[in-house]
């Protein structure tokens, strides 16, 4: 059968599979990725398929991965990085930002680094210091990246293959505390083309650039990405019950936004909460609020409110869930939201 239900794991080593079976230029790079599996296992078996040359394990330097991965595919390979938690990613923040972000721009678009880096990230897990961030805003602030994060295996699998084919380089976000959550995966999904490639203005859609509709509704829209997704529709659920229809939009990517399905549900309910578990100060949900409120003015019934972490460094595993935005906290922002 070609389609499976599996976790979001297992869907993401299937794509990484199906994409190491696509193209002998495809190789995946990090620390243990290959005789252990990495730390999530999402590499589990590809180094014994694959082989050593194409499924690499490196010392412990997150720079050093991303330089060599840089300079792979100048030469024309397409390297996929594992970041083993998302607080190791600084290291390799001055690689990434002003190396990996700047090639097409300094060579006037005749360099490509197609190389994917994908972070688990996100809470949830109970894991110590360093292991729970949620630093997509520092990247998504950076032009020349892009940003996506999937929130369904579905999307898992297929947003991995696209980012592996895509010309530019992407940042992929793996939502940790998601990782085994179970759906239905069609493995015979036809791999997203990058031919053609149209934005807002109609044509083929951007393959990693599209926001879905999660769940309809007319009252109130409910914007998330990532480890997110679950909690905005737990909040739909939860509001239902007392009669609020709540809309509910996976953005699956922060550079580039999709800010016509966006700005398109807002227009239709008239409210808007965005929820992000990153901290809201300076974060993609103020992004989000100003472009709402700029496109959505004359529409608004209320101010674009945002629910996440605080600003503060991610707590202790014991009080985490107190940090964590919460299908309460989301249902008490749609509350006062509801009450202008």
């Amino acid at each position: 059968m070609s389609t499976q239900t599996m976790p979001l794991a297992k869907a993401l080593t299937a794509g990484l599979r199906a994409a190491l079976d696509g193209d002998d230029k495809v190789m995946v790079m990090g620390e243990d990725v290959g005789r252990l599996g990495g730390v999530f296992r999402i590499t589990d078996g590809l180094q014994k398929d694959f082989g050593e040359h194409r499924v690499v394990d490196t010392p412990l330097a997150e720079s050093g991965i991303v330089g060599t991965a840089i300079g792979l595919a100048m030469r024309g390979y397409r390297p996929i990085c594992e970041i083993q938690f998302d607080g190791f990613v600084f290291p390799a923040y001055d690689q990434i930002t002003t190396q990996l972000a700047r090639f097409h721009y300094r060579s006037q678009g005749r360099l490509q680094v197609p190389v994917v880096i994908r972070i688990p990230y996100g809470g949830g897990i109970g894991a110590i210091e360093h292991h729970s961030e949620s630093p997509e805003a520092l990247f998504a602030h950076t032009p020349g990246l892009r940003v996506v994060s999937p929130a369904t295996p579905q999307d898992a699998y297929d947003m991995i293959r696209a980012a592996v084919v895509s010309p530019d380089p992407v940042l992929f976000f793996e939502p940790k505390g998601r990782y085994w959550s179970k759906g239905e995966v069609d493995l015979s999904s036809p791999v997203p083309s990058w031919e053609g490639e149209a934005g807002a203005d109609g044509g083929t859609p951007d393959p990693l650039g599209t926001a879905r509709i999660a769940r309809a509704g007319t009252d109130v829209t409910l914007v998330a990405y990532g480890p997110t997704v679950a909690t905005a529709l737990g909040a739909a659920d939860a509001l239902a019950v007392e009669g609020t229809s709540a809309e509910v939009v996976d953005l699956r990517s922060l550079s580039p936004l999709d800010v016509p399905t966006v700005v398109g549900s807002v227009r239709r309910t008239g409210r808007c909460v965005v929820v992000h578990e990153a901290p809201t100060f300076f974060g993609a949900g103020a992004e989000l609020a100003a472009r709402v409120t700029e496109e959505c003015f004359y529409s608004l019934e209320a101010p674009v409110l945002r629910v996440g972490g605080f600003h503060t460094p991610y707590p202790v595993a014991k009080i985490e869930h107190d940090y964590l935005p919460s299908v309460d906290r989301v249902c008490d922002a749609v509350d006062r939201a509801l009450s202008h």
